[in-house]
């Protein structure tokens, strides 16, 4: 775990820490990424740190485009050319990574935080120790030196002041120095730091947790969109559930979500075992397993979140009622997407689903045409999603699905999405008929067209125009009888086959 490989860092990567220290600065990646390759993980991001001024940092470059639109020495050099027709000369990224960008950033230490996220000041300094003093976490506080002016370059060096190294081996997130500043310096720091826990699998450190749980009320001076961008990391980790009770635990969750607090303790009775709340976790977790979308992932944690307010006691029945809870929870759902400020479509789509949710609830009393509206109230491509929120509802309640009901479910959604047999299926229809046969509309159009699908279902090969096309020339020299018989065949034959497909359907899902 003390080691890295520099064969295994992008060729570009290396190519910028190579030039910083050829031209006479120090160079070291920091942060996230080397937590990553000690963790044997790939990063996605990579960040330099270096004594080097932003000024110089792109002179180094200066073939090379780079970008400086800060206050805070960092400059980010893109594999790409300045001028187009120098880009050939360029070392090409043999190992692509996301973006094909490094962030270089000068050592710095920085002065207080007024508004709870940004330093007021920022003092380049000329050490590496300044530098990784001022980051979140110690696992985040790790150097690392390739050291390409030594002659053995493909072995470097792991610079860890804080006790990083020591933390990701015991799977713990801890603050560097004193938790309680850090936050204070920057509030978002809290959400990150439950982040990590979750993403990671790591616990927080006592004086950690300590800190968060008494400096949470700050995370009101952040952003929520920077909010939400954590809480959606968080969600779509594979432990999300454990990650919202860290945030529950530490107070951040009342001050952005609180509706979610109102499920703790709210019984439920009945086929219930949890609690609103914890089956919501339930839920959410069951999504999270099933590697589901972030879209399902909140529509099951918020698929309940109007139960509490529509809780009442039957004393006959001796339960507990929640009529009306999903227009509830949707206009809930609602206020709570837009306050975090998720994109319209995601939006529409939780507090739908949220709203429908209680659809599929007796296979016995649904009916087909139940199911077709519904399809069309969620949207065909969203109906199989409103099936996977029905899923994690059902496992939130520590039941597993009945196999013969989730069967019948989906034997009647495809049933619903089947396209009907019928004569539009045709390759020419009734404007056809008039328009360049010049038949008149009446009784004999349709038995005709009736008469031409018996055939199709017979041999789709015929279903074209031109042939088509003949077989109504011959059809029309019949007098109405005969005429009207063989439509009535073709209307027998239709009944039939969609008989026939139905069948298969259920039988596919192993259903009556």
């Amino acid at each position: 775990m003390n080691t890295i490989n520099n064969e295994a860092i992008p060729f570009f990567v290396s190519h910028v820490t190579e030039a910083l220290q050829k031209a006479g600065f120090e160079s070291y990646l920091v942060g996230g990424c080397v937590r990553d390759m000690i963790m044997g993980k790939t990063p996605k991001d990579w960040d330099i740190t270096t004594n080097a001024r932003p000024e110089q940092i792109q002179e180094v470059f200066i073939d090379y485009k780079t970008v400086y639109e800060n206050d805070f020495g960092t400059v980010s050099v893109l594999n790409m050319a300045a001028n187009a027709e120098d880009r050939e000369s360029l070392p090409s990224a043999e190992h692509a990574f996301e973006g094909n960008e490094v962030q270089v950033t000068t050592y710095r230490s920085e002065g207080s935080y007024a508004d709870n996220r940004h330093p007021d000041s920022v003092t380049y300094e000329t050490e590496l120790s300044k530098d990784l003093e001022r980051r979140d976490f110690t696992i985040n506080a790790i150097a690392y030196d390739q050291h390409f002016l030594n002659p053995d370059s493909s072995k470097g060096q792991i610079i860890d002041v804080f006790n990083g190294l020591s933390d990701i081996k015991d799977k713990t997130v801890r603050c560097v120095l004193e938790a309680n500043k850090r936050f204070e310096e920057d509030a978002l720091r809290m959400m990150r730091a439950i982040r990590f826990s979750t993403v990671l699998n790591f616990s927080v450190a006592h004086e950690t947790m300590s800190a968060l749980m008494e400096q949470s009320a700050r995370i009101r001076h952040v952003s929520l969109e920077r909010v939400r961008d954590e809480f959606i990391k968080i969600i779509l980790s594979k432990a999300p559930a454990s990650g919202v009770t860290l945030l529950e635990k530490t107070g951040l969750l009342e001050h952005f979500i609180p509706e979610l607090l109102e499920g703790i303790g709210c019984d439920q009775k009945g086929a219930h075992i949890y609690d609103v709340y914890n089956h919501l976790l339930h839920a959410l977790q069951h999504a999270a397993e099933k590697e589901f979308s972030l879209e399902i992932r909140l529509s099951a944690l918020f698929h309940d979140i109007g139960k509490p307010a529509t809780r009442r006691y039957d004393r006959k029945k001796d339960k507990y009622t929640f009529f009306g809870h999903e227009v509830v929870g949707a206009r809930m759902t609602k206020k709570i997407m837009e306050r975090l400020k998720f994109s319209r479509v995601t939006t529409d789509l939780v507090v739908t689903l949220v709203r429908n949710h209680m659809f599929f609830s007796d296979t016995e009393q649904i009916t087909l045409s139940a199911v077709r509206r519904i399809i069309q109230k969620v949207a065909p491509e969203h109906i199989w999603e409103l099936m996977q929120i029905r899923e994690c509802d059902r496992v939130g309640m520590k039941k597993a699905e009945a196999p013969y009901r989730l069967r019948k479910y989906h034997a009647m959604i495809d049933e619903a999405l089947r396209d009907p047999i019928s004569v539009s299926q045709l390759a020419i229809d009734g404007k056809y008929l008039m328009e360049v046969l010049h038949m008149k509309p009446g009784p004999r159009m349709g038995w005709i067209l009736h008469a031409l699908l018996e055939e199709v279902l017979e041999n789709p090969e015929l279903n074209t125009a031109p042939l088509l096309h003949e077989k109504v020339l011959d059809l029309d020299e019949q007098d109405d009888q005969t005429l009207k018989t063989l439509g009535e065949k073709g209307k027998e034959k239709k009944d039939e086959f969609e008989l026939g497909e139905i069948t298969k359907i259920r039988s596919s899902h192993k259903v009556k």
